[in-house]
């Protein structure tokens, strides 16, 4: 993996594991997602229509497919973490298995559908990311209430969209792929996940949306900048990155989440949190050297 797309990944993980933060301190909610998704799209509006017009943007239909799948697979991701916070999970053990979870599926998938070959000191940090993430955790067999088990559930589910939107996307913005343009992109995709939020949103909840965003507007606001500036970097990493590096190396925001989880919502018990952060560095490591 280029020190380039490395520095893409880092900031890229520090702005994912941030808008997880808030979303878990805010309470999150249906409205809340919907809210900042909508918001996201009159924010970056601007910056895609200069990039189509400057850099020469020629559409073909079939983007409009590639959109649509990632906007919907990005649906279901958002509502089962929102799913899974809500459900009485910390940040310290919903985000470590929802992101260990997607990486080690996607490796997986690249390797056995995608052709792609990491070294073997590639793949060893691939897996020591995983295994540190899981170590952040703790014992999931002492988990002892009904909530706890239920967030993991959704943890998990979340990190199986999590692979699926990761190989999907890989293939529409790559070298070998289609090469759609990332900012152009992320956009569209979030276009179709307004679109499917939107009803979903009303339908369950009357005044949900105005709700959060007449209650919760700097988190709403927030959290519309920053998502889809973590993806999108992600995606431009992916342009000339193969998956398998590009997708471990996105946990380094686990150890970030881990850190504010401990500090800032008083989840505790740095010293387990000291150990995976160590593992989760050489894991990166391994990546870069591969």
């Amino acid at each position: 993996m280029t020190s380039l797309a490395l520095g893409l990944v880092v900031v890229s993980a520090f702005l994912h594991a941030s808008w997880n933060f808030l979303l878990k301190k805010s309470g999150g909610g249906a409205g809340l997602i919907t809210a900042a998704s909508a918001l996201s799209l009159a924010v970056y509006a601007p910056f895609v229509v200069t990039f189509a017009l400057v850099r020469g943007y020629h559409f073909e239909p079939v983007h409009l497919g590639l959109m649509l799948v990632s906007g919907l697979i990005h649906t279901a991701y958002f509502l089962l973490l929102d799913r899974a916070y809500r459900s009485g999970g910390d940040l310290s053990i919903v985000y470590p298995l929802a992101r260990a979870t997607g990486p080690l599926l996607t490796v997986a998938v690249a390797v056995a559908l995608l052709g792609e070959h990491p070294s073997p000191v590639a793949i060893g940090g691939a897996v020591l990311i995983g295994c540190s993430a899981l170590l952040l955790t703790g014992n999931p067999f002492a988990w002892r209430h009904g909530e706890t088990r239920r967030a993991a559930a959704f943890a998990l589910a979340t990190g199986c969209t999590i692979a699926a939107y990761t190989i999907w996307d890989k293939a529409s913005v790559g070298a070998d792929g289609w090469l759609v343009p990332p900012l152009v992109f992320d956009w569209g995709c979030n276009a179709f996940r307004v679109m499917a939020l939107v009803p979903f949103t009303h339908g369950r909840s009357r005044g949900a949306i105005a709700a959060a965003w007449r209650e919760r507007r700097k988190t709403v606001f927030a959290i519309a900048v920053l998502s889809p500036l973590a993806y999108i970097l992600v995606l431009t990493a992916m342009v000339f990155t193969p998956v398998s590096l590009v997708a471990p190396a996105r946990e380094l925001s686990i150890l970030f989440a881990a850190l504010m989880g401990a500090r800032l919502l008083g989840e505790g018990d740095l010293g387990r949190r000291a150990v995976a952060a160590v593992g989760m560095v050489l894991g990166i490591s391994g990546l870069a050297l591969g």
